[in-house]
């Protein structure tokens, strides 16, 4: 028999684990619209971002059984370590005032290493999601929806507070990337 109440909750679990998944991408999508982004690269990266959330806890649900002890702790580590880079970088070309190589968020490569970045999480929820009898297609939608649309929201909020503090916007932007990735490795 259906048990409404069931299902609501089991909505609502899902509804407030897809918004707390998606406070990364707003976080850090701060972080890179600091640095100075266009609307087109946060249309981009945004679609990227929520093709990731989708992805990633689907990945996630589908190895869940089989490796969530051992993978949930070296998926985490491996975004931290990805995002102490990724800010280290910010901020030391930022202070150097020079063109310092780092990784660019309107690429290809860029957008991939900070979707994955962003998503990993998603992967690691999916590896404990695929543990229980969940709703996998309605999970994995709200997922990228909330990934994406708070991609977007952080973005813009970045992009516009860059241009309010000029040449530290970068620096700033660093120091958030380079805080989660302490996070993350805590």
């Amino acid at each position: 028999m259906f048990d409404a109440s069931a299902s609501a909750g089991q909505l609502l679990t899902i509804l407030v684990m897809a918004v707390a998944l998606g406070m990364d991408a707003f976080s850090l999508g701060v972080g890179i619209g600091l640095k100075g982004v266009r609307l087109y690269d946060i249309l981009k990266l945004s679609t990227i971002i929520a093709i990731f959330h989708v992805l990633m806890p689907l990945g996630g649900m589908i190895t869940g059984q089989y490796v969530s002890g051992l993978l949930g702790g070296i998926a985490t580590s491996v975004a931290g370590a990805l995002l102490l880079l990724l800010g280290g970088h910010m901020v030391y070309s930022s202070l150097r005032g020079e063109a310092v190589d780092s990784i660019d968020h309107r690429t290809i490569w860029g957008m991939l290493v900070f979707s994955f970045s962003v998503s990993i999480d998603s992967f690691s929820v999916g590896i404990s999601l695929g543990m229980f009898s969940t709703h996998v297609l309605l999970t994995v939608l709200m997922f990228g929806f909330f990934g994406g649309l708070m991609s977007v929201s952080g973005l813009m909020l970045g992009r516009r507070a860059s241009r309010a503090l000029g040449g530290y916007g970068e620096a700033l932007g660093g120091v958030i990337l380079f805080a989660f990735g302490l996070l993350f490795l805590i």
